[in-house]
């Protein structure tokens, strides 16, 4: 039986932060040697720009669409979305919606898919990013709308349980926002921040809305802020994680 791996990411049109994307797709294919994997992109926006590029990305409906066409019988998908929201909601939809063509269509988990990660990924995070005197650092995540967006406040709380009063979490869209943000760097003291993207790429919103209004907005403030424009993809350690996720996938359908 063809077996197939459709790793389905929201996408990005800024070519530098693909990085974090093809990072992922790499561990993720390796930890599937038996699969034929495929990239879908579930941004309509993403696709159209590269499209106007001359790039054609399939979305998971299209990348489906063929797979069974070509008598594909297993497909997994595996997305690389960060929590249980909005998109990845519509991304299960989607999938299920064309499960009827395969003999088995089965989709993964997202990085923090439950309370269980969170703790792990917090420890991970607080090592990667070494204690500054002075300085604080901010990661910005994108938001989600409804219960996933409660991700953000438990991963500020689990960071916290690791000791690091120098590291926040921040919604662009969502709670805990920017203004909540600058209570807290007043609370904290510190004078100098570093920005993050708490995103899979360093794409469209860690350009503008990341460097661009919330850094503003800290400067007006009186912080010294500076940008980091590394993806959580391009983390080892994040890669493994998503390789956990699918690992997991396999073995609970029988998959060597």
């Amino acid at each position: 039986m063809v077996r197939a791996l459709v790793i389905a990411s929201f996408g990005t049109s800024v070519p530098a932060a693909r990085a974090g994307i093809t990072a992922v797709e790499r561990a993720l294919s390796d930890a599937a040697p038996g699969f034929r994997w495929v990239r879908a992109f579930t941004s309509p926006a993403v696709r159209r720009i590269l499209a106007e590029r001359g790039e054609e990305i399939p979305s998971l409906s299209q990348a489906l669409e063929r797979l069974r066409e070509e008598g594909v019988g297993q497909v997994v998908v595996q997305p690389t979305h960060l929590l249980r929201g909005d998109e990845y909601r519509r991304l299960r939809a989607e999938a299920e919606a064309l499960a009827g063509g395969f003999r088995l269509l089965t989709v993964g988990r997202p990085l923090l898919a439950d309370s269980g990660d969170i703790p792990r990924f917090a420890c991970r995070l607080c090592a990667a990013c070494p204690e500054a005197d002075g300085e604080a650092a901010v990661f910005m995540g994108h938001g989600t709308g409804g219960a996933a967006d409660l991700v953000y406040p438990a991963l500020q709380d689990a960071i916290e349980r690791e000791g690091r009063e120098d590291l926040c979490v921040g919604a662009m869209r969502g709670r805990p926002g920017l203004e909540d943000i600058l209570g807290w760097l007043e609370r904290s003291g510190r004078s100098r921040v570093t920005l993050w993207p708490l995103m899979l790429t360093a794409g469209s919103h860690a350009q503008n809305d990341m460097a661009g209004i919330w850094k503003r907005r800290l400067e007006q403030a009186g912080y010294a802020a500076a940008c980091s424009f590394t993806g959580l993809g391009e983390l080892p350690w994040v890669q493994e994680m998503y390789r956990e996720r699918l690992v997991h996938v396999l073995d609970r359908i029988g998959a060597p």
